[in-house]
């Protein structure tokens, strides 16, 4: 009879023995594959609402504020820089972008990728009341804010249209069909939108060119957004680029916005892992000590394997199979019970969070469970070999 049916016919014949240590492995498999899966869908999670909610790349004038002053006297600070970006570097702007995401993606599509949409803001008094009037190019500026509803009306389809804030509709007690002057020109409401927890919500927006023809801010914008055809796209390279190569505009990534929330979503993913780890080294202490119970039940038969001719390799080698084996089911067990723990856990932490299942992380789980289980194993194996053939026999 070979090594491993022995082995197998030992372990059928303690199977509560086996799955004991088994848990072990199970319960540290299960840790880690829980929260590798919930980060994963952490992570995905955050990245999904940069790419729902908001531009990849804001860019604004390059403004910067200096102290004056007179000798010892100081007499404040002053802006030094251009308030607007000029229209005509919208082209380079666009160039610069769609040049960097075609070298990334090679599925790129031909013609515009990026999504750029200019805007001008205007302080203006709108029934007695100072309001911030903002100019668009409505269907980029609603591809951009993919969020936004119209809650009355429609949106803004015509060139003298305009949809209203939901605070500023209700403030100013602006209804469809009102008629707004906006400097040397009128426009009609054609819309209010739904309540968005932004300074959008206080805002009027009209059609950019009726704007900068009633202010005669012509070639004129205040800020420009930019959404990118995916959000693995390099936005950081993107910004780096236009603020070399452009004058007078500071862009920055929306990613580098959101740094300090992914700084944290890496601390907690560190802290359970580290967590995982201390359940990996209860796990294998737990493993050790039931083989260890288990060597101290098998002397009179590790004592006959002896008697007969076994080597203290075979003996080691009879534990390791033994190891395989526990590890192999701890670490397929483990990876369902992780997988079901983070379905469960996963929309706790990060509301909204879908979690789904990852193929990857079944490999790595059974060869993290047999590396378990076979360390755990050496000692007692060790320990077994020491066994002498009249000892066991003095257990008969």
């Amino acid at each position: 009879m070979r090594l491993y049916q022995v082995v197998f016919k030992d372990i059928l014949r303690r199977k509560k023995r086996v799955l004991y240590a088994a848990l072990g492995v199970i319960i540290a498999t299960m840790t880690v594959v829980g929260v590798l899966t919930i980060a994963l869908a952490g992570q995905a999670r955050i990245y999904d609402q940069l790419e729902k909610y908001g531009a990849n790349l804001s860019i604004v004038p390059a403004t910067r504020s200096l102290d004056t002053g007179l000798g010892d006297l100081t007499l404040g600070t002053v802006t030094v820089g251009d308030n607007y970006i000029s229209a005509n570097r919208l082209p380079q702007i666009r160039k610069i972008t769609d040049d960097l995401i075609r070298q990334y993606r090679d599925d790129a599509p031909n013609g515009n990728i990026a999504t750029i949409a200019p805007q001008l803001l205007i302080q203006a008094e709108v029934k007695g009341t100072s309001v911030i009037l903002a100019g668009i190019e409505p269907q980029e500026e609603l591809a951009i804010k993919s969020w936004w509803q119209v809650s009355r009306g429609e949106f803004i389809k015509g060139d003298n249209q305009a949809v209203v804030g939901s605070i500023a509709a209700d403030l100013l007690k602006i209804n469809i069909g009102d008629n707004i002057p906006v400097n040397q020109a009128n426009v009609t409401v054609s819309g209010i939108l739904d309540a968005t927890g932004s300074g959008d919500d206080y805002r009027i927006f009209v059609p950019l060119a009726l704007l900068q023809q009633s202010f005669n801010k012509e070639g004129m914008i205040s800020t420009v957004d930019i959404r990118a055809l995916c959000n693995g796209c390099p936005v950081e390279l993107i910004a780096a680029a236009i603020n070399k190569d452009i004058p007078g505009v500071r862009a920055v990534a929306v990613k580098q916005v959101a740094a300090t929330e992914m700084g944290m979503l890496d601390k907690i993913n560190k802290l359970m892992i580290a967590l995982g780890g201390i359940t990996l080294i209860v796990g294998m202490f737990g493993v050790v000590n039931t083989l260890l119970t288990s060597v101290h039940e098998r002397i009179k038969d590790i004592g006959i394997m002896r008697a007969v001719g076994a080597s203290r390799n075979q003996i080691i080698k009879a534990f390791v199979i033994e190891a395989l084996i526990i590890g192999i089911i701890g670490g397929l067990t483990g990876y369902a019970a992780g997988t079901l723990l983070a379905y469960v856990i996963g929309p706790l932490i990060f509301e909204g969070t879908t979690i789904n299942l990852v193929p990857l992380y079944l490999p790595i789980a059974i060869g993290l469970a047999v590396v378990i289980a076979i360390l755990a194993t050496l000692y007692p194996a060790y320990h077994a070999t020491k066994i002498r053939v009249a000892d066991s026999f003095r257990s008969l």
